[in-house]
């Protein structure tokens, strides 16, 4: 039988020759693809990320274990593992993230375990929310502002309306279903706000493969929002959809019965086995055979950190949930060494409670201080799963980096190097262009190595791909003699590890002024440049000394590093800024030019400052050693062009491996500043040192040693 009828086909053909819309029931009658329910929002597109970009290893994190020759190989001879899924700890947007995971290399590592079998994600839904965090100094907190990217993708963008919210987690979605095993399954953690709409978009990309809405019930006796002139909100809800219904894994939970029930079992068996007998028929019920109660879709059992806000686990992390909520979920959509996923990870819950379970995990955020919370939370995991002799997996830094950078730019990793470099220097101008203006500085013309100037000061930009090496800064310096400037800025997205201060000092002697600074992320978001949100933060400089004690008998060479120095130049508000807008008995903290300062103003409007950063270590929240750094190259896997296969690459870097750590928690503020003597073989090598301050952001050096 025909699809349409002879009156139908005619009824199309006038529309057409009216150049008018067809009507909506023939897409239904014309196109396979049938939806009973379809959601539909204003510039609504099909179209879904395929974009695939590299991914740049940062840093590898495994807590040494003992030496065992157990695993065959697993580990190397310092107990930190070599082969084997690694998890993954991914900075960046997660729309780049899902489209090169679903279609780059990775994908197939990912087949290889099984695929995913579980995501969770809780995605920002409050778009009037504050994302700033509190920061403990000086006996104090700071509020720190949230990273531009951030607030700009949770408040203009997806503070715009529905239209917009649902556009982003629509496309993500739809790239998570994807990504998931035949037997996966995802939950969408949401409030009142999106609930309606991520429910929609689900039932959408998921089709008819709805499972539950749980519902997760805050105890509201404790008053908690009890003064809202509405009925009390205590609940959040989980949406529970999986790929495919009749596939679905699902592990039946349960919870232990209550004393009152327990009773019941009076009786006693001659093997001591408790059973009751009072249920008619002569049957006997025996406790042991009992798992608990089915655990409902309604969840009382699990405190929300609201009402509990003393709980060891909370990192005073914006939107952080209970490990218990997880645990459940991961228990009954998973298995031990499936792997899971959290595209929202915020301060790393997921990660968390994956390892504890024995699952492998890949979490990813946009927020940099998301994933340096969730660096020092896993670290910790790992440690205490060592004391407790329970087995943990390695787990590396990711980001898209330089890769990310070209995308915005407009470059094609997927071209050769030639054609890399010419597209390069056709876009450079509207480069240049776009950091000058983020910069607030004007173009200068005639120089060599100056693309812009600003109050007195000439300015070099560095490559968008490379980092500033010591030949770029040589080459600025040699102008500057040639010409007698004085007065330099140098603006590169990453520099070259041990460069500075050394190189500012030969600056220095032959009289100049030369000042390095970071080009954020920022400067390829429009509105952040056009709204002036665009700040270029000074290099920090890391002082380290190492203390080497050689070998002697039967006592090896070992090597210590002792953290010396860090000098930070940040900024956030200012103190005349604060002075002017403070109202009488208030105060504000603020950050400027390195240091933290606290301006009170009492009754009477009188000012006081008190400086909180009275030492160099009140900056640092983190630092950790890497006692062979080179040992480990840097291996991407790009597409051949004309092969279309994979290939493996090294980039010319090299992954930091993170050998030795200290870094401050909640409960415990203190910090070593001389790591563990390291054993070491006789000869040179080179020590790599990572700092990571109070905001978050990583600074490193290099130091070369002769043991």
């Amino acid at each position: 039988m025909p699809r349409l009828t002879e009156q139908e086909q005619q009824e199309i053909i006038r529309f057409i020759e009216a150049d008018k819309p067809l009507p909506e029931k023939y897409r239904f009658l014309l196109f396979e693809d049938k939806r009973e329910v379809e959601l539909v929002w204003n510039g609504k597109t099909n179209e879904v990320c395929n974009i695939v970009l590299p991914f740049q290893t940062i840093e590898h994190v495994d807590e040494p274990r003992a030496e065992s020759n157990e695993q065959l190989g697993l580990f190397d001879e310092r107990g930190r593992q070599r082969k084997g899924w690694t998890n993954k700890l991914i900075w960046g947007d997660n729309k780049l993230i899902l489209s090169s995971l679903k279609n780059g290399p990775l994908r197939e590592e990912i087949e290889e375990q099984g695929g995913l079998k579980l995501i969770y994600i809780d995605p920002p839904f409050d778009v009037g929310a504050d994302f700033s965090m509190d920061i403990e100094i000086g006996g104090e907190t700071l509020t720190k502002n949230p990273n531009i990217l951030e607030e700009i993708a949770y408040r203009d963008t997806w503070g715009k309306g529905a239209d917009s919210f649902i556009a982003m987690i629509y496309e993500r979605l739809v790239l998570m279903r994807d990504l998931l095993a035949e037997d996966g399954s995802i939950y969408v953690h949401c409030d009142w706000r999106v609930n309606s709409h991520i429910r929609l978009a689900l039932d959408e990309v998921f089709r008819s493969n709805f499972e539950r809405e749980v519902i997760w019930s805050f105890d509201t006796k404790s008053g908690y929002k009890s003064a809202v002139k509405n009925w009390v909100r205590s609940h959040d809800t989980i949406l529970f959809y999986s790929k495919d219904h009749n596939k679905r894994l699902f592990n039946k939970q349960f919870t232990p019965y209550d004393e009152e029930y327990l009773k019941r079992f009076k009786n006693v068996d001659d093997d001591g086995r408790k059973y009751r007998d009072d249920r008619g028929g002569g049957k006997k019920q025996y406790l042991d055979e009992l798992e608990g109660i089915a655990v409902p879709d309604v969840w009382r059992d699990i405190k929300s950190f609201q009402q509990d806000a003393t709980s060891d686990e909370y990192l005073n992390y914006p939107t952080q949930k209970r490990e218990a909520l997880l645990e459940r979920i991961t228990k009954a959509s998973s298995n031990e060494g499936d792997l899971v996923a959290d595209f929202f990870c915020g301060s790393g819950t997921t990660a968390a409670v994956a390892e504890k379970l024995g699952r492998k995990w890949i979490v990813t955020d946009l927020g940099k201080f998301a994933i340096h919370t969730t660096r020092k939370r896993m670290i910790g995991v790992q440690r205490q799963l060592k004391a407790d002799g329970e087995d943990y997996r390695a787990f590396e830094i990711l980001n898209l980096g330089k890769y990310e950078r070209q995308h915005y730019v407009g470059i094609n990793p997927n071209l050769r190097e030639v054609e890399q470099q010419k597209q390069l220097e056709e876009k450079e101008n509207a480069f240049m262009e776009l950091i000058l203006r983020a910069y607030s500085a004007e173009k200068a013309e005639g120089f060599a190595s100056f693309q812009g100037k600003k109050a007195g000061r000439l300015i070099a930009i560095g490559p968008v791909n490379l980092p500033v090496t010591r030949l770029f800064i040589e080459e600025i310096i040699l102008e500057c003699r040639k010409h007698q400037i004085t007065r330099v800025d140098v603006l590169g997205f990453e520099f070259e590890m041990g460069l500075f201060p050394n190189l500012l000092e030969e600056a220095k002697n032959k009289g100049i002024d030369l000042a390095p600074k970071y080009i954020p992320a920022e400067v390829f978001d429009k509105r952040a440049v056009d709204q002036n949100q665009v700040v270029f933060h000074d290099v920090a400089f890391i002082e380290v000394k190492p203390h080497v004690t050689v070998a002697e008998g039967d006592r090896p060479a070992t090597i210590a590093v002792e953290l010396t120095d860090f000098s930070v130049f940040y900024s956030q508000d200012s103190v005349s800024d604060a002075q002017q807008t403070l109202k009488n008995k208030g105060s504000k903290i603020v950050v400027e030019r390195g240091k933290v300062i606290k301006v009170s103003k009492d009754a009477d409007g009188v000012v006081s400052r008190k400086q909180l950063t009275e030492h160099w270590t009140d900056w640092i929240d983190y630092w950790s050693v890497d006692f062979e750094f080179e040992s480990k190259r840097e291996i991407i896997r790009v597409q051949n062009s004309e092969t279309e296969e994979w290939e493996e690459q090294w980039t010319g870097d090299y992954v930091f491996e993170n050998e030795w750590q200290s870094f401050r928690t909640r409960k415990d503020r203190s910090l070593e500043l001389t790591s563990i003597a390291h054993e070491c073989e006789p000869g040179p090598r080179k020590i790599a040192v990572k700092v990571v301050d109070i905001f978050g952001n990583d600074t490193m050096t290099i130091v070369e040693v002769t043991v």
